[in-house]
């Protein structure tokens, strides 16, 4: 159906009808300091102005499908890893339970990890960041080899699982003669010049030997 033309349906003020004209730039600065000049409906029928606003009645019928109610979204489910802390500061949380052998003091273990700052930025990684290739180390699960809260982080991990944690300087890199320690001398001296503050470990149980 047609809709009637416009004009037919208002009646706008002269003041309003010509945009180039002083009056009508007068008219619409009064938005803020009075009212604009009054805008006259002319009356029609409820039909007529269905017309003119171009609504097609056949549209009116709307089909069931389209008029069911919409079925109810859930909201994609989150998961929330519980926050494990230690006696001795260290805050463990589990991202994967790991399936195989747990690890126990004492024993050899194979693992990959990510160091990075409290801030998040990056110090080392067992794991190279562009080519994805991984140099796994082997680390005692001894806190006279090791970092105590890398030792405390391991302990308990079932092989294949790995684990985020917050490490605090005392448990820490307290001497240089403690693993992991990266071979490369840019990183270790990168390494050491944070030992003074918390640090991420994010760890990946490869093997218990």
């Amino acid at each position: 159906m047609e809709g009637l033309p416009l004009h037919t349906l208002f009646h706008f003020p002269p003041v309003l009808q010509s945009p180039s004209s002083k009056r009508w730039r007068d008219a619409m600065t009064m938005d803020f300091y009075g009212q604009f000049a009054p805008l006259t409906v002319k009356s029609l029928p409820r039909r007529g102005l269905l017309k003119a606003i171009g609504f097609n009645t056949v549209l009116s019928c709307v089909s069931p499908v389209f008029a069911a109610p919409m079925p109810e979204v859930k909201e994609p489910q989150v998961f929330v890893y519980r926050t494990l802390k230690l006696d001795s500061g260290v805050r463990i949380q589990d991202i994967i339970e790991g399936e195989g052998q747990k690890a126990q003091e004492g024993d050899l273990v194979e693992v990959n990890y990510v160091c990075r700052r409290s801030n998040g930025y990056f110090v080392h990684s067992t794991v190279d960041q562009f080519s994805g290739e991984s140099s796994p180390v082997i680390l005692p699960l001894d806190e006279n080899q090791i970092i105590k809260g890398l030792k405390e982080v391991l302990i308990g991990m079932k092989v294949g699982g790995k684990r985020r944690a917050l490490i605090p300087p005392s448990v820490g890199y307290i001497n240089e003669n403690l693993k992991p320690v990266p071979e490369e001398f840019g990183p270790r001296r990168s390494l050491f010049s944070h030992a003074n503050e918390p640090l991420i470990f994010e760890v990946q149980l490869l093997k218990v030997l």
